[in-house]
């Protein structure tokens, strides 16, 4: 059985409907309305080998935020519906991705204890017009509705946008080694016969 999720979102700021499909082939047809953030979204569709399609759309015109934040939500509830009671996964994974002079470390615990470390100085307010603070308010979104404990540690990188693609394309290799299944695993990964 494929391991898939379909999510819908409506609130009064954002409209945003996703599929996901863990056994892709990092397929990504993403439209957020947000250019700079369809291109991390589809980079990391794309370097974990996630079949991800996205349409969203919001209140940009007050800013971006609700929109990322809520991205954020939907894919993090996908990866734990597509989960499901998580037996056989590697459950933990770490990626290390260097790009141009930026290098992003992260870890991440598929545990349903969710908590997001985020250790990346941005060199810059923005790229383009996206404001790079969204990048952590996208993670602690996506770490909340998701129990991914994600760790991330940009200890040097002194482009914005390399930084940002970097940290994107290291989650997404970070999150297909934690999702895979191993053989070897037969019930959930855990002494206690639970996550969380």
């Amino acid at each position: 059985m494929p391991r898939e999720a379909q999510i819908v979102r409506t609130t009064k700021e954002t409209d945003i409907r996703l599929s996901l499909r863990l056994e892709g082939e990092g397929e990504g047809r993403i439209s957020t309305t947000v250019p700079f953030f369809d291109h991390m979204l589809a980079l990391f569709s794309r370097h974990g080998l996630f079949d991800l399609d996205i349409a969203a759309k919001g209140d940009t015109e007050v800013d971006f935020h609700h929109v990322v934040e809520d991205v954020g939500i939907c894919l993090g509830e996908a990866f734990r519906k597509s989960l499901g009671n998580m037996a056989g996964i590697a459950r933990y994974a770490f990626a290390s991705v260097p790009m141009i002079e930026a290098l992003a470390n992260v870890s991440v615990d598929v545990s349903a204890r969710p908590h997001l470390v985020f250790r990346c100085a941005l060199s810059n307010e923005k790229v383009g017009v996206f404001d790079v603070e969204l990048v952590e308010e996208f993670l602690r979104a996506f770490s909340q509705s998701s129990g991914v404990c994600v760790h991330v540690n940009v200890p040097y990188g002194a482009n914005a946008h390399h930084t940002i693609e970097a940290v994107f394309k290291a989650l997404g290799r970070a999150m297909a080694d934690a999702v895979r299944i191993d053989s070897r695993i037969k019930r959930v990964p855990s002494t206690k016969g639970v996550l969380g």
